[in-house]
């Protein structure tokens, strides 16, 4: 008989996450202190009642509501010391929960009203997360976060924050993202920017098929040449009794991962409840489906808490949770050797006694 999958067990696992907002991640506590030192008004300056009201004023299953809710977060980290504080933390109470790889998200420039520039805000996210990384690894529990900067898709600097990830990808930025509200922006208006970072050979994830259908999905595959879709939720609709539609057959055949965020897609309404979510029809349909947080302190979630709702809710095993887990590590930004030693010396290990 295999251990059972306690809330114990699911933390110690190796887990992998590939979609998580760093200004959607901040721990309740550091807001309330720093939102005081620079004279921000909060809902409630007591912790726990500031994240209820997150997951509360969250859960309105729309996802430019969503979203709004991250006026807070922001701005206390408009500073260096916001940035590196929430920064560290980040790495910290990912290793806390038992991640190896992570990959990390932000939009540079929400975070100039302190008077940093976009280079300053990379380099200094950078370095708090070095920090994060140190001190974790010194702790024995080591976690690798790579680092994707996002353009903000309604917005006018998309390209500007393509050209950083190209100028930073050495020095731990391993992809890009746009983000922001989906319906109405098609990744599309942006194609120069994709464009450019082909050019330099630098990898790229879009969030589509969440507040936007088949569509987003498909512009964001066929016309900028995404690696991997950021939710891809409404891929579904191109599946009718399990047989797979075209766009449906190009995503599971050529392995392109989705980053799926159960909790997330609830909140925002791209999902009706954790048992119907389609993480679990598309992983047994053989997509390369990845299990992901999205937003840990808007969503009120840990990766242990997605793992224990799916077990829970939709009957996921053991053996379910650590496909997902290769899948993460196999469609990482990471180079391939790099993502190997971590499937087969790290997370396979790991998994041996459950499965």
């Amino acid at each position: 008989m295999t251990a059972p999958l306690t809330d114990t067990a699911l933390r110690r696992l190796p887990k992998a996450v590939l979609h998580d907002h760093l200004d959607g991640g901040l721990r309740p506590a550091t807001v309330v202190e720093l939102s005081a030192q620079i004279g921000h008004q909060l809902p409630t300056t007591d912790p726990d009642e500031l994240a209820a009201w997150y997951v509360a004023a969250a859960d309105s299953g729309d996802l430019v509501r969503y979203i709004a809710t991250f006026e807070h977060t922001l701005a206390v980290m408009q500073t260096r010391e916001g940035l590196l504080r929430t920064a560290e933390e980040y790495v910290l109470d990912l290793a806390a929960d038992g991640v190896v790889y992570a990959e990390v998200r932000y939009a540079p420039e929400l975070m100039l009203s302190g008077g940093l520039g976009l280079a300053e805000v990379v380099e200094t996210v950078q370095e708090g997360l070095a920090a994060g990384m140190a001190k974790s690894a010194a702790a024995g529990t080591p976690v690798r976060v790579g680092t994707l900067l996002c353009g903000m898709r309604m917005f006018d600097r998309v390209r500007e924050a393509a050209d950083l990830a190209v100028a930073f990808r050495d020095a731990g930025v391993v992809g890009f993202d746009i983000a922001g509200a989906e319906d109405g922006f098609p990744p599309a208006d942006h194609l120069d920017a994709f464009q450019h970072l082909r050019a330099e050979s630098v990898p790229f994830t879009i969030h589509a098929g969440e507040a936007h259908g088949l569509p987003s999905i498909h512009q964001a595959l066929q016309v900028c040449g995404a690696q991997r879709i950021g939710h891809g939720v409404r891929i579904t609709e191109d599946i009718v009794d399990g047989k797979l539609g075209r766009l449906a057959g190009w995503v599971r055949d050529r392995r392109i991962a989705l980053e799926m965020c159960p909790t997330s897609n609830l909140q925002t309404g791209a999902a009706t409840s954790i048992a119907e979510h389609p993480i679990t029809a598309l992983k047994d349909l053989g997509f390369r489906v990845t299990l992901n947080t999205d937003n840990r302190l808007v969503s009120g979630t840990t990766m242990t808490r997605e793992m224990a709702l799916l077990v829970e809710h939709a009957g996921w095993t053991a053996r379910d949770l650590r496909t997902v887990t290769v899948n993460a590590l196999k469609s990482a930004f990471l180079p391939y050797d790099e993502r190997t030693a971590l499937i087969e010396d790290v997370v396979l290990p790991g998994y041996a006694e459950l499965v």
